[in-house]
């Protein structure tokens, strides 16, 4: 009875041993793991210039009318699925980034002259390489956006100016707003996450989003009636997301 008992704290002990030996299973098939950290997205942009398509500036053209998209920031989550050890699909989500417009071109010496909110949750399939129990993973990922904007709004000067100062420059009373097409987009992902635990991670990916839209600007002049304006924008935005992830 002594010697059963002397061998209960080798076996405790062997125990213990085992089960910080054994590999931890972070990201196995069935694993679900939400992942919470910052967006940063930079414009690749360029755009085409400003088109009269109505009113007193119908068939008109400006083709040094150029803008360009600042660097925006948010708070992003996303939540992945493994359907297998390798294979997985996440959503990601976000607080809508606020992106600025700058005049460029012919439109420079307005400054800013506009901005508004996007919105592109997306789902991207992903392929993580190595096995379920390496701390480190690299992975590719495609998927699709759908991207919209809100709040989208001129700065006064501009709305002055697609309000009629364009045709008069003594109509200084004109205002004007814009809309922004939505549009489905392509993703294109690369990254890693690094396993600090069986729950705990850190992950990082970058994603490239081939991305398009129309602006369309309507002018209201006291005097020169109602003014329409077009314009496309190409803003393929990097998109860098640094994040913790906690498996559940």
């Amino acid at each position: 009875m002594k010697q059963q008992f002397s061998l209960l704290p080798k076996i405790a002990a062997l125990s213990i041993a085992a089960a910080f030996a054994a590999p931890a299973m972070a990201q196995t098939a069935g694993s679900n793991i939400v992942n919470l950290g910052w967006f940063h997205l930079a414009p690749q942009d360029s755009s085409e210039g400003i088109r009269g398509v109505g009113g007193l500036v119908n068939g008109s053209n400006s083709p040094n009318a150029h803008s360009s998209v600042s660097n925006a920031d948010t708070v992003g989550v996303a939540f992945t699925h493994f359907f297998t050890d390798n294979i997985a699909l996440t959503t990601d989500l976000g607080l809508p980034p606020k992106f600025k417009l700058t005049g460029t071109g012919t439109l420079s010496s307005f400054g800013e002259i506009g901005s508004a909110k996007q919105w592109s949750p997306a789902i991207v399939a992903k392929y993580f390489f190595g096995d379920a129990t390496d701390k480190f993973r690299p992975f590719v990922g495609a998927g699709v956006t759908y991207v919209w904007y809100s709040d989208v709004k001129l700065n006064q000067s501009f709305q002055q100016y697609a309000g009629g100062g364009s045709v008069n420059s003594a109509l200084t009373t004109g205002n004007a707003s814009a809309s922004l097409s939505s549009s489905l987009a392509p993703v294109a992902s690369l990254g890693a996450t690094y396993n600090v635990s069986d729950r705990w991670s850190v992950g990082f990916s970058v994603s490239y989003i081939p991305l398009k839209t129309d602006a369309e600007i309507t002018g209201q002049g006291t005097a020169a009636g109602t003014l329409k304006y077009k314009t496309s924008l190409t803003i393929n935005p990097i998109v860098s997301f640094l994040s913790v992830g906690y498996k559940f």
